[in-house]
C-alpha cells in the first residue's frame, strides 16, 4: 500500500521551526509499504522556517495576523494531487498542524489550547476518501493491507 506521510515525521526538516520529528515507528512501515513524503505548507510555497500559523473561522493566519490561507489550500490541493497519483489510500499526518492535523488543532488564539477540528489538508484528503491517521494512531493503521 502507498501511504502518504508528512515529511517532518520522516526527519526531513520541514516543520515551521525548521525542524522534522523523526518517528521511527512510521520509518518502520517502509519494511511492508511505500511511504510517499510530502509537506503540504512547503508545497503551497511556504518558506521553512516560517511563522506558527493556526486556524481561525477557517483562515490560516500568523499570531501577527497575515493571512496565508491561499497558501495552505495550494498545499492541501497539491498534497491530494499526490495521493492520486500515487493511489494511496491513507495518510499519516502529523498531529494537531493547521495544515496537517486531524480531529485535533489549536483553537487560533497561540494559546497552546486544542479544539476538534482538521487541518485544511487532512480535511481534503478526508472529503475524497483518503483514511487519515496522526503519528500516535499506528496502531489503528496496522490492520490495512
Amino acid at each position: 500500500m502507498n501511504i502518504l506521510v508528512s515529511a517532518c515525521l520522516l526527519g526531513v526538516e520541514c516543520r515551521y521551526n525548521g525542524y522534522g520529528v523523526l518517528q521511527e515507528d512510521i520509518v518502520k512501515l517502509m519494511n511492508k509499504h511505500t511511504l510517499i513524503p510530502v509537506c503540504p505548507e512547503q508545497l503551497g510555497g511556504l518558506p521553512t522556517p516560517r511563522k506558527p500559523v493556526e486556524l481561525t473561522d477557517g483562515r490560516a493566519v500568523t499570531k501577527e495576523g497575515l493571512d496565508v490561507t491561499e497558501e495552505f489550500q495550494k498545499g492541501a490541493i497539491e498534497t491530494l494531487k499526490l495521493a492520486r497519483l500515487y493511489r494511496c489510500d491513507a495518510a499519516i499526518l502529523k498531529s494537531n498542524s493547521p495544515s496537517c492535523g486531524s480531529a485535533k488543532i489549536y483553537d487560533g488564539t497561540f494559546q497552546g489550547v486544542l479544539i476538534e477540528g482538521n487541518g485544511l489538508t487532512a480535511a481534503l484528503l478526508k472529503e475524497n476518501g483518503i483514511k487519515v491517521y496522526t503519528e500516535h494512531e499506528l496502531k489503528e493503521l496496522v490492520g490495512l493491507k
